[in-house]
């Protein structure tokens, strides 16, 4: 056994040698093919889906959101109305999303949306 052992040693040296050489010639090539991840720009990650523009007259609105508009407060041409929107979520609960739009000069100038009270921690 002792004769044996001297000769296998130096074989198993050289063979962690190479594999080891051949593994940290490889893992330059690996980090070279890795794509870089660009990030796409601000206004292409904004979440508004709600169809409206600034400058649409009241049936525009109307229209665009598939709702009737509900009358809340102004004078002609200067009004807020109210929106109720029913879709989205998840359809086991009843959803009821206000969105509130103000005119000036019958166009379109701002809407916000309004989801009141959490009803789960009354």
């Amino acid at each position: 056994m002792t004769a044996t052992t001297p000769a296998i040693a130096p074989r198993l040296r050289v063979a962690v040698a190479t594999v080891g050489a051949l593994l940290l010639s490889v893992a330059p090539t690996f980090a070279q093919r890795s794509e870089v991840i660009v990030a796409p720009p601000f206004v292409a990650t904004l979440s508004n889906t709600t169809p409206l523009a600034f400058g649409m007259d009241a049936n525009q609105a109307a229209t665009a959101l598939g709702m009737p508009l509900n009358y809340v407060s102004g004078k002609p041409g200067d009004e807020v109305f109210l929106v109720i929107r029913t879709q989205g979520g998840t359809g086991f609960f009843d959803r009821r999303d206000r969105l509130y739009l103000q005119f000036r000069r019958g166009r379109l100038a701002g809407w916000k949306g309004d989801w009141g009270r959490n009803w789960m921690w009354r």
